[in-house]
Parts: structure tokens; C-alpha cells; sequence
């Protein structure tokens, strides 16, 4: 099997809401839209957005995206908090820090309760260092 893209899908029941919080907060550019669906993009990585009412969902399967977590590794964490929080109209849900295994992050929230986490890779300290293969 060849693959020639991955990505989430996140469930909506507003479509540009959800379009408008990643090309507003996270630089996300459109490059497929309907009244349904909208692709985005934004260098190679690639997210889309579908209203969970729509045909092409499953019948009992059509459920807002809550409960996801969506990683966005950047290279400097410290300026998207000053951008988006300390400067910035998010609101964060988990403060700045430094984890022990090998991450400084915050955590936002986005429509229908996806949660973004703004992450730059450190060095773990010992006691995760040998988790990483």
C-alpha cells in the first residue's frame, strides 16, 4: 500500500467556526471549500473540517469532534504563548511548563471542546531518557 496523505478529520456542527479558529490562530490556508467540508493546509501537514450531519457519515456515527487532541509541535513554544495567550485572545487551559518527558507546552481549547497543544520538544530528564527509541 502506498500512502499519499493522512489527517484528521474533525466533526463540526460549525463548519466556519472551526475553519476560522486554525486559519486565525494557527495559520492554517483553505484549500477546498464547501458549505460542508474545508480543507486546510498549512506546509505539509493538512487538517480538515465536516459537518457531522452530512450524508457521507455513517448513520449513529455523526458526533462533534470532542475529546480530540491535536498536537502542534512549533519550534518556539514560549513566543505562540505570548502570541496567542499573554498577547492573544485563547484562553490557555493548562499554563506553560516544562515536562520531565521532553516537552515544554500549554494547552488551548478550540470549538466544540478540541484541545490544541502548543509543544516544542526539550531534552527529557533521566528518568524518561531511555523511553525514547
Amino acid at each position: 500500500m502506498t500512502v499519499s496523505s493522512i489527517y484528521p478529520v474533525l466533526m463540526t456542527d460549525d463548519v466556519p467556526s472551526q475553519t476560522a479558529f486554525w486559519t486565525e490562530h494557527f495559520g492554517f490556508e483553505v484549500t477546498f471549500v464547501s458549505d460542508w467540508y474545508v480543507s486546510l493546509r498549512r506546509e505539509a501537514w493538512e487538517l480538515a473540517v465536516l459537518d457531522h450531519r452530512h450524508r457521507t457519515i455513517p448513520a449513529g456515527h455523526g458526533r462533534v469532534a470532542g475529546g480530540v487532541l491535536v498536537n502542534l509541535e512549533v519550534d518556539d513554544v514560549d513566543d505562540e504563548w505570548r502570541r496567542l495567550v499573554v498577547e492573544g485572545p485563547l484562553a490557555a487551559l493548562l499554563p506553560i511548563r516544562s515536562e520531565a518527558f521532553g516537552q515544554r507546552h500549554f494547552i488551548v481549547a478550540g470549538p466544540d471542546g478540541v484541545l490544541v497543544d502548543v509543544i516544542t520538544n526539550i531534552p527529557p530528564d533521566d528518568s524518561y531518557a531511555d523511553a525514547y527509541t
